[in-house]
Order: C-alpha cells, then sequence, then structure tokens
C-alpha cells in the first residue's frame, strides 16, 4: 500500500498507518514501525483489516500553525484461510463371531460412517482393504465427493463365505484427495464346530509321577486331563488344562495304578475325550537323610561317602575392587565321587581391605582348581559386615562365574533360623558352583528325554547355604535377580542358544531370564534368577506358522522359544486370540523365571486342583496381582489392557526397571493418547510407567484402549520388551 502526497511550502511530510477492524478512518491502532508512504500488510492469518495513514506537514519556518494533517481513505485487505480436509477417526469393528460352515451370506455387514470435520470438500474418497487377510473380506465404496455442506457418507465390509475356523484380521485405508489417510481394523472370528475327533492318550510310570503323552487334535487349543484311582469311574478329578500333548502328573503314591482320561476342547466348545490309560509308579527304596544331617529333602538322595581330605592348605588371591589381597586358603576333599575344592576367607584380611575401600566394594574369589565343585566359605559375620557395606561377593570359576549382593543372603533371617543367640563368626556361609551330584544328573538325563531342546553347555548347580554344628540352612530365594554367568565352550556355535533354564529337582524345566554377549572374543550366558538351583543352557528354536507374516512374528516366535509362551498346537499360535486373566498370570511368571508353587489359594475361585493354581499363588506372593474386592479372581475372565498394564508395571518393580525411571506425573505422561480419559484412575499411574518405559506405544500409535481386552500377540511383545527394557534379555 503506497501513498502519494506533495507540499509546496517546503514543508516535512511523515506518515503513521493505521489498522482498524472496521471499515472507518477513526478508532484505529497505530501500527509500531509504520512510519513511511508504504506498508505491507501482514497475510500470515485469515480474516479482513481495514488500513488507513495519515500524513503530517510540518513547516516550522511559518508563523503560527506549523503542522497541518491529512487522512487517506481506507484500504482493504482480506486474507483468505486454508480449506481443512479431514474426517473423524474410525474406531477398529468386530463382527460377529461365526461357526465353521455359516450359511452363505450370514457375515455381519458392518457399516461405516464417514464425517466430514474439515472445512474443505473432500474428492475421490475411496476405501480399501489390506493386510494379510484383506482377500478374505468384501468392502463397497463410499460417495466419492463428500461436500462440507452434506459431511456424511458410508460403506459396508464384511467377512467372504465359506471361511474356514481362525481370526481374520484386515486394515481399512480411507483416502481423499489433499487428505491424511484413516485407517482401522476389521476383524471376524470363526470357530470350529461341535464335532469328535479321535484322541489317543498313552500313560507310563516314573518314581512318584506319571508321563503322560496324546496325540494333538486338529483345531484344539487346550487339552482337559482327569485321574482316578479306580478304572472306569462315574467322574475322574480333574488335574490340569494345558496347551501342549505331554504332561507330568508329580507327587503320586508309587505302587499305587492311576487311570487317565483327557478331552479336547476349542474356541467352538466341543469336547472330544480319550481313552483311559493307566499306570503305576515305580516303588523306590527308602533313602537316608544327607550328610548335614537334615531329613525330608525334596531331592532324592544317595548313601553319603564322608569327606576325605589331603590336609595340604594353599594360600589363594582374593581380588577387593581388582586389587590382590592374600586373605584365603584352599583345600581339597572328595564328597562321594567329587572332588571339593574349598575357599576359606580370612576375616581379618577381608575386613581390613573393606574399610579401606568403603561403600559397594566387589569382593572376587578367583578358582582355577579342576575339582568338580568350588566352594567359597566365608563366616556370617563376615557376610553381615559386606552386607552393611553394600558389598558385592562374587566366586568365579573357568566354568562360571557366581556374582552374589551379600544384602540377598540375608544373614538375620539365617540367624533367626539357628538361633539369635549363635555368634554370627561360628556360622559357616557356603557358596557352590559345581557339577550336579550323581542323583541330580540322574534327573537332568530325563529332562532332556522328556524335552524337545538340547543341552548346550552341561548343568551348573549353584547353592548357598549356612552351616552351624551339623545344621543346615539353605539360601534358595532372594529378593532380586542374581546373576551367574555361565562360559559358552569354544565349540558351541553361539547363534543356537535359546534361553538359560533351571532344572527342579522332579525333572521340569523352566526358563529363567538369560541374555548371550562377548567378552574378550568369547561368549557367555548371563542367567539371571530369584532362586538357586541346577541352571544349565539350552537350544529350543520355535516357529509358528500362523504368525509367518505377522506383526509380532518376532517377539513371538522368540517367547517361545524361550519357553515363556505356548501355541495351541506344534505349529499354531493364534496371535490374535484374546487372553484370560490366568493365561496372562502364568505368561508373567514363566517370563519372570518364578517358580509356580501350589499353596491354598488366597481367592474363593482358585482351587489348588486348578491347573493355574500354582502360577497365581505365585504372582501373589511376589505382590503382581490382587484380585477383586469380593476375593476372588477371576481367572477365566478375559484381560483388559488396562489391568495387564497395572500387572507389568508391578513386574517393573521385580526387574528393578521401575526404579530407573524419571520422576513424571501420570496425566503428562499419557496426555498424547486420544482415548486417556477412558483410562480408570487406579491404573494411570501403572501405565504412565509402562509408557515411559516403553514397554507399550499404543494400538494405532494413538490409542491406549484401557478396557479393549489384550491379544496373545500383544502380551508376547510387551513381555519382550519387558524384559529387554530390564537388561535381562
Amino acid at each position: 500500500m503506497n501513498i502519494m502526497a506533495a507540499v509546496s511550502d517546503g514543508g516535512t511530510l511523515s506518515y503513521q498507518w493505521y489498522s482498524n477492524t472496521t471499515n472507518s478512518t477513526s478508532g484505529g491502532t497505530a501500527i509500531d514501525g509504520a512510519t513511511s508512504a508504504s506498508y505491507s500488510a501482514p497475510t500470515n492469518g485469515a480474516g479482513t483489516t481495514y488500513y488507513y495513514a495519515v500524513v503530517t506537514n510540518t513547516n516550522n519556518s511559518v508563523t503560527g500553525s506549523k503542522t497541518a494533517a491529512a487522512t487517506s481513505s481506507v484500504a482493504v485487505v482480506t486474507v483468505n484461510g486454508t480449506s481443512i480436509y479431514s474426517i473423524a477417526p474410525i474406531a477398529n469393528q468386530t463382527a460377529v463371531p461365526l461357526v465353521e460352515g455359516y450359511a452363505s451370506g450370514s457375515p455381519e455387514t458392518l457399516s461405516i460412517e464417514i464425517t466430514n470435520t474439515g472445512t474443505g470438500h473432500l474428492t475421490h474418497l475411496t476405501a480399501a482393504l489390506n493386510g494379510a487377510n484383506a482377500n478374505d473380506f468384501v468392502i463397497t465404496q463410499p460417495n466419492p465427493t463428500l461436500n462440507s455442506g452434506a459431511p456424511a457418507t458410508s460403506f459396508t465390509v464384511k467377512a467372504k463365505d465359506g471361511l474356514t475356523a481362525g481370526t481374520y484380521t484386515a486394515t481399512v485405508t480411507v483416502s481423499a484427495d489433499q487428505m491424511t489417510d484413516v485407517t482401522f481394523t476389521v476383524t471376524q472370528v470363526v470357530s470350529l464346530p461341535n464335532t469328535t475327533h479321535p484322541l489317543y492318550l498313552t500313560a507310563s510310570g516314573g518314581d512318584r509321577q506319571i508321563a503322560l503323552h496324546w496325540n494333538t487334535v486338529s483345531g484344539a487349543t487346550y487339552y482337559n486331563l482327569f485321574m482316578s484311582t479306580v478304572s472306569n469311574p462315574v467322574s475322574y478329578t480333574s488335574i490340569a488344562t494345558v496347551s501342549g500333548s505331554t504332561y507330568n502328573v508329580h507327587n503320586l503314591t508309587n505302587g499305587t495304578t492311576y487311570y487317565f482320561i483327557a478331552k479336547a476342547g476349542n474356541l467352538g466348545g466341543w469336547i472330544a475325550e480319550s481313552n483311559q490309560a493307566y499306570a503305576t509308579p515305580a516303588t523306590a527304596p527308602e533313602l537316608p537323610s544327607d550328610d548335614t544331617g537334615n531329613s525330608g529333602v525334596q531331592t532324592p538322595s544317595v548313601p553319603v561317602t564322608p569327606p576325605t581330605t589331603d590336609n595340604t592348605k594353599a594360600n589363594v588371591d582374593v581380588l577387593v575392587n581388582g586389587k590382590l589381597e592374600k586373605a584365603g586358603t584352599a583345600s581339597t576333599t572328595r564328597r562321594n565321587d567329587q572332588t571339593v575344592t574349598t575357599i576359606t576367607i580370612d576375616p581379618k584380611n577381608l575386613n581390613d581391605r573393606l574399610a579401606q575401600e568403603g561403600q559397594r566394594a566387589v569382593v572376587t574369589i578367583p578358582v582355577n582348581a579342576k575339582s568338580d565343585v568350588i566352594v567359597g566359605e566365608l563366616n556370617g559375620q563376615m557376610i553381615k559386615n559386606m552386607e552393611n557395606k553394600q558389598a558385592v561377593l562374587e566366586i568365579k570359576t573357568d566354568r562360571a562365574t557366581y556374582t552374589l549382593p551379600a544384602q540377598q543372603i540375608n544373614m538375620d533371617f539365617i540367624s533367626n533360623q539357628l538361633g539369635n543367640s549363635i555368634d554370627l563368626q561360628d556360622i559357616q556361609i557356603q557358596i557352590e558352583i559345581g557339577s550336579p551330584a550323581a542323583e541330580l544328573v540322574r534327573i537332568v538325563e530325563n529332562a532332556a528325554d522328556q524335552g524337545s531342546f538340547t543341552w548346550v553347555v552341561p548343568p551348573i548347580d549353584f547353592t548357598v547355604k549356612a552351616v552351624h554344628k551339623g545344621v543346615t540352612i539353605a539360601a534358595s530365594k532372594f529378593n532380586a535377580y542374581v546373576e551367574r554367568t555361565i562360559t559358552i565352550p569354544d565349540d558351541v556355535d553361539p547363534t543356537k542358544i535359546t534361553t538359560g533354564v533351571v532344572i527342579e529337582p522332579d525333572g521340569t524345566v523352566r526358563h529363567v531370564p538369560t541374555k548371550i554377549v562377548v567378552r574378550d572374543g568369547n561368549y557367555y550366558a548371563i542367567v539371571n534368577s530369584l532362586t538357586n538351583s541346577l541352571y544349565s543352557v539350552v537350544w529350543n528354536k520355535v516357529e509358528f506358522q500362523d504368525v509367518r507374516n505377522h506383526w509380532a512374528k518376532h517377539a513371538v516366535n522368540d517367547m517361545a522359544s524361550r519357553m515363556v509362551i505356548s501355541g495351541i498346537s506344534k505349529d499354531e499360535f493364534s496371535p490374535d486370540r484374546d487372553i484370560t486373566r490366568a493365561e496372562f498370570a502364568a505368561i508373567i511368571v514363566r517370563g519372570l523365571g518364578l517358580k509356580p508353587e501350589t499353596q491354598e489359594s488366597p481367592f474363593e475361585d482358585v482351587q489348588t486342583t486348578d491347573w493355574y493354581s500354582g502360577v497365581i499363588h505365585t504372582a501373589y506372593e511376589y505382590k503382581l496381582i490382587d484380585g477383586f474386592e469380593d476375593k476372588t479372581f477371576r481367572p477365566n475372565d478375559k484381560i483388559t489392557r488396562e489391568q495387564a498394564m497395572v500387572i507389568l508395571a508391578k513386574a517393573m518393580t521385580i526387574t528393578d526397571l521401575k526404579a530407573k525411571l524419571p520422576a513424571s506425573a501420570a496425566e503428562r505422561t499419557i496426555l498424547a493418547y486420544q482415548d486417556a480419559s477412558d483410562a480408570s484412575a487406579w491404573a494411570l499411574g501403572s501405565i504412565a510407567d509402562i509408557i515411559q518405559a516403553g514397554i507399550v506405544s499404543g494400538r494405532n500409535g494413538a490409542e491406549l484402549a484401557p478396557k479393549a481386552y489384550i491379544t496373545r500377540a500383544e502380551v508376547a511383545t510387551i513381555l519382550q520388551r519387558l524384559l529387554q527394557q530390564s537388561d535381562l534379555i
């Protein structure tokens, strides 16, 4: 905009521009800095603005009034806004479930409405199917043009006729010119019909146990197992519900014949009953107690050969924060058929060095002896002193390293068990790393015969016990993860390692969180566990056919290979199926490497005979679950995403991940999610922790879906992320 002005009296012209909200030359606002004959109006905002200028002539050489002003006409500047092209979000759609063999035309037709929420007209509007199951649906098209004056149209999606049993999910993408695509999913579940399939069961007896085996039934997702002590009873007792094709029944009476049947079921609700199978556990001879005088030990014992000693002791070096200290002596004995090297630590030398090193010192006992068993021995007062200084004890051999924070030995608990009047210095704490005894070797061999995995390294026994005048107390449980490092032999392919495992006294094998690392060109398996036991590393590759093209493929196969999750059959996982509260508790317990222990249930609707009794009790013991106010757990209800996230947040406390999170308000953390207001108040803090830890990112990137049920694929993914973020795998 320009002003044309001139004077003939020799005066000087000055200018001031004004903006106004009305078409008037009065009441305007002076524009700061706009004092020249031209002005460029801003155009960064839509709307109409009115401008005018006041021109002043100043002549100081004349008498009387020295200034005169004139006002220009009004200039109108209109800036048109940019059109917005958008539609309302569309929620994920799930059709009414079908049964295989459904009538032609019976799939539900889902009508999808498109609402124009922008200011511009939408053109070339289309809806398209994509994803692995796109060809299993039929889609119609919306009106191609959607004006802002007629802001709604619709289209339909439905499953095709003739689909077999399974879960079908496709992504629908709605597109238009100049508009960002909007996507949602459509799901159709097709269940198997009620029908009968052959199911053949076999039983074989062992020591106080019977192994059951059966063929898998096509389409079955679970197997109910029943037992009786009489043949063909009126009713059997339910003992377990499993998804595999083998099961071991424990704690049986040797010499008694037991009878079993199995029933197969699936989502359609049908049951196929097997033949009756029976077996008699083998009678085992009565065995004596161990060399400590303890009886009632759960593991089998054998006659004990008193230890023999070579009466030779050698001085050994101990490292305190990497500094050599002559603080130990080594002696070698024989225990049954094993050589045992014991490193006894001198209390004065160690305490003097610890006083110099201060808090959080690492005491390393390196042992190069080729004995079957290595023992680090300290008295209880030394352990208590280390506990007060938050020191860590490390036993290092060529096969393994045991890294044990002194506070995890818990001398106060041990002292209470032995008697508070006993001086701590009179209690011997023995930390052992070694090859398993003969009776444990037999258990390991049986476990390998029954499993589908391959041993990568020979099993190693890790134990901690307190000894005082023939009384032994085992420190078998810890309050935090304790690290064991197992050396991988040079002739082992490190890519053929899946996970570390615990071999229980009854022969069962369970996963413990494990990662493979490289140090100085050598491979090691770092195993973290909350218990002492017999450990090994295995190769157990699992790949499900129905996740080959699924977004959760890698997480599902990884967790299955680690023995954390199982499929509905050898080749099928059913990734998009919702999961129950009991199933979720089982997966969390297995994922954390916890040992299921069946005791009296804290919940009225969980019986000790239920397959999930042990995992629910363990989850409750570790404060992962609380249940409902009516003292129920509702194990067979489907679990919602917010319920699952609360349990995961509690698991973060066990893995110590929660302590590493920065402080942040829950509301601010979940604010980015469109449906954050749908979450229950009691879940907000846990959801915020899970998001901060990078375990959950939401569905479709923008939705928490807190009230939606969580799927098997989602559970596998978030559990893998929990263990990864906790640096356990």
